[in-house]
């Protein structure tokens, strides 16, 4: 590996945040632990598991481990109170979610410190999922009530046949959601659901339950019914199943291994499913691009949570003829990254959640490393700060026989390629089984729209890293390929948790013979109606 011995504030290493001068045990008091694992479905006395913090190491929360029989119980707590829930009107359900939003905007000190302390991540980038979940709160508050709304759709027989398609609630939506993103990716997906008239059980990761079980607190304060949210923890192989087995609907957020089980298993009860799952995701630098501008958004692309980002880039493709003057200010602005854990703002990038993926991410840096690809940043962990952290780091020279190349690190790493054309360029890019986000820089708005169309992925960004695509809430986010099935965010977000009924009623006659035709007349008579539909234009 390259040598990288300078002192810590340096040219060669990263320099490390301020400290924020309070404690993992002063901002997670146990007293505030102990209350949120009220929130539980679990039995009393249940066995419990200890959660760690990344940033020191230190013990953080003892989580009651719910059991299937506890799911069983969830499952009938949330069926009973779902079908009251779905008797309110649309516009008094999406209340609780736009006073959900503002209790979460007054306050999110108090969730910054819970997402920080159970994943690591920097606080601005906790910050994100609460901006992401207050947007998806105020979005779906505002427009379910259009969503949902009954529609006139045409009928068999213009005027003779009233036909409306309505929209009803699955019941009960099991919920799997990861740890890297707990408040967003655990509320953002469970709010349209609510307002939809469904309840949610939820599996959290046992690592970050905490903030998803703050959470649940807050919308019980907004006016949800506390039993219309159920959250289980527990070992992932065991309660997982469970979840997905009782569920009317899925929504799955993980890895594609573990996302094809869940889809075997919804499609195995004619049950649907909604995964968001891995990715490989690449940035486009056109030899057009402002390259300031680039620089900085490939920052905000790969390191943003440490990398541990569904849709942060991996593989970053930059064009031949500006790469040297690219990637000489996309290093320095790399190298001068501050890593801190403080549970305050100032510190760039935060730590990695688990000795797994430090052990996933050094194993492909050094692999890589090993087998002739050249570190432009970083490269080494970072046990100085915290016993997770790693240091942002760019390889040059990656090939596809080194498993940084496509395997996804999950990880602050990206990958370096050069190209000729924007043909070249959008081949390589698509050249993957994933297919969730990429990023295209160019001065050319129009240019970058053509080159955005040509990637196989499900959301776009032109001139920006991942927050465009994803805070559009009102347009569909998720993934092709390997990176899933369904989308979040607008209509498609909301509509997956409901069931489409159509309501036809016929009036004068009836579709079939009568007032004395026979069959043939009958025939002849819809012959001669399907001919003049078409010619007056009807759909």
């Amino acid at each position: 590996m390259t040598d990288i011995t300078a002192e810590n504030s340096g040219a060669g290493r990263n320099p490390v945040a301020p400290g924020a001068g309070r404690t993992v045990a002063s901002a997670v008091p146990q007293s505030l632990v102990a209350r949120l694992a009220r929130g539980i479905t679990a039995a009393e006395g249940a066995a419990t598991e200890w959660t760690v913090a990344p940033l020191t190491g230190e013990p953080l929360a003892e989580l009651p481990q719910s059991t299937v029989a506890d799911v069983d119980t969830a499952y009938r707590l949330a069926r009973g109170a779902q079908q009251a829930w779905a008797a309110r009107p649309v516009r008094a359900r999406a209340a609780v979610l736009l006073r959900f939003h503002d209790l979460l905007l007054k306050r999110q000190d108090e969730v910054l410190d819970l997402i920080q302390t159970e994943t690591g991540k920097a606080r601005l980038h906790a910050f994100e999922e609460v901006l992401a979940t207050a947007m998806a709160a105020r979005h779906y508050g505002r427009a379910a009530a259009g969503y949902l709304k009954d529609r006139r759709r045409g009928g068999a027989v213009p005027v003779l046949t009233h036909t409306v398609e309505g929209r009803r609630p699955k019941g009960v939506v099991g919920q799997i959601s990861p740890w890297n993103y707990p408040l967003e990716l655990s509320v953002s997906d469970a709010l349209p659901a609510f307002v939809a008239g469904n309840a949610v059980v939820n599996k959290p990761d046992t690592q970050t339950a905490l903030t998803a079980l703050w959470a649940r607190e807050l919308l019980v304060e907004a006016g949800l019914p506390a039993e219309l949210w159920q959250i289980v923890v527990g070992d992932g192989p065991v309660i997982g199943p469970a979840v997905v087995e009782r569920a009317d609907y899925v929504s799955f957020t993980g890895s594609t291994r573990t996302g094809r089980e869940v889809a075997q298993r919804a499609a195995a009860r004619l049950v649907g499913a909604s995964l968001e799952l891995g990715g490989k995701n690449a940035m486009l630098v056109l030899a057009d691009a402002d390259l300031e501008k680039a620089a900085e958004g490939a920052v905000r692309a790969c390191f943003s949570s440490a990398g541990q980002l569904c849709i942060s880039i991996e593989r970053l493709f930059v064009h031949g003829s500006v790469a040297d003057a690219f990637l000489e200010r996309f290093a320095a602005r790399t190298r001068a990254l501050r890593l801190g854990g403080g549970l305050a703002y100032g510190a760039d990038m935060g730590s990695l959640v688990s000795q797994r993926q430090l052990d996933t991410v050094t194993r492909h840096v050094e692999e890589a490393v090993k087998a002739g690809a050249t570190v432009l940043a970083g490269g080494q962990a970072r046990p100085d700060i915290g016993p997770l952290f790693f240091e942002p780091t760019i390889l040059d020279g990656v090939t596809d026989q080194m498993a940084v190349c496509a395997e996804e690190t999950f990880g602050p790493v990206v990958s370096i390629y050069r190209f000729d054309t924007e043909d070249e360029a959008v081949a390589t890019a698509n050249a993957t089984p994933y297919g969730l986000n990429s990023s295209v820089w160019t001065r050319d708005l129009r240019r970058g729209r053509a080159v955005a169309a040509r990637l196989r992925t499900g959301t776009v960004n032109v001139n920006e890293a991942y927050a465009a695509a994803y805070g559009s809430v009102a347009s569909p986010m998720g993934g092709m390929g390997d990176s899933g099935l369904g989308r979040r965010h607008g209509a498609e977000g909301i509509l997956r948790y409901t069931e489409a009924q159509t309501i036809a009623s016929q009036r004068v006659m009836p579709l079939a013979p009568a007032f004395g035709l026979d069959d043939e007349k009958f025939a002849a008579l819809f012959t001669r109606s399907l001919r003049a539909l078409k010619a007056l234009g009807f759909k």
